[in-house]
């Protein structure tokens, strides 16, 4: 029986902190529940510079200013999605976690596709999209040296008025075979054990599942400028690699194939 807070959603129930602790422990992970954060990657980033060992996962049911790739802001209704930080390291130097967020993304798409049943596939370099959708985001910082945050926020039961776009969605709006927030906590959380613990063929799986690789694409540029072209593969630091040029940062855009006359 749950006792203690009050919530008002039922679609929506606080997750099991004590259960996931538990569950989780012999992974290792230390799974920390807050009802409400800023930002996870914030919070985590805090105890990375206060000494925290790797290992630390901080969930929040709530997050009202969390911070995406190039500075965007991101949030969340209470209780409607995942999102949390978990603290890695160590890395044997800061190139050493140039596939980091790669391969957080690959740890949520393989755990959706095993546990939600979803053909989650990736958009360089972290987005999980079903149906080309965006499903969830995968952010990665190093506050400290040594030490390396990954922050994931992925829409469970948010609903359609709740995206902040239309290219977005949600387990709920996509028909998942589970929207409990638990069970896909725990299974993305093995799953990035996983391919952490075996870094190099876990590579291999990001490309089998990386739907930007052999399109035409769209790269938006930090700087401003876009580039036009064919993805040609993602090298070994991670960079896609368009026409022949590699880059490390950008927003892809999936052009659609041009029809014939």
């Amino acid at each position: 029986m749950q006792t203690g807070r009050v919530y008002g959603d039922l679609e929506r129930p606080p997750l099991r902190a004590a259960a996931l602790r538990r569950a989780l422990a012999p992974d290792g992970w230390r799974v920390e529940v807050v009802q409400t954060a800023g930002s996870t990657n914030a919070l985590v980033s805090e105890r990375a510079r206060a000494g925290e060992q790797p290992g630390l996962v901080v969930v929040a049911e709530q997050q009202t200013a969390g911070r995406g790739r190039l500075d965007r802001t991101w949030t969340s209704p209470p209780r409607a999605g995942l999102t949390f930080s978990v603290l890695m390291g160590p890395a044997p130097s800061p190139a050493g976690w140039s596939w980091l967020p790669l391969l957080g993304g690959l740890a949520v798409a393989q755990a959706l596709r095993a546990r939600a049943e979803l053909d989650a596939v990736l958009k360089w370099p972290n987005d999980v999209l079903v149906e080309g959708r965006k499903l969830c985001g995968v952010l990665a910082e190093v506050p400290a040296p040594g030490s390396a945050v990954l922050g994931i926020g992925l829409n469970v039961t948010t609903r359609q008025e709740e995206l902040p776009h239309d290219g977005a969605t949600s387990l709920t709006l996509a028909g998942a075979a589970t929207t409990d927030r638990d069970t896909v906590l725990r299974s993305v959380l093995r799953s990035l054990r996983r391919v952490l613990d075996d870094p190099v063929p876990a590579r291999a799986d990001y490309v089998a599942l990386c739907d930007t690789v052999g399109r035409q694409v769209r790269l938006e540029l930090p700087d401003g400028r876009s580039v036009l072209g064919r993805a040609d593969r993602v090298d070994e630091d991670g960079r896609l690699v368009l026409d022949g040029t590699a880059y490390g940062a950008g927003d892809v855009v999936h052009l659609r194939p041009v029809s014939g006359p």
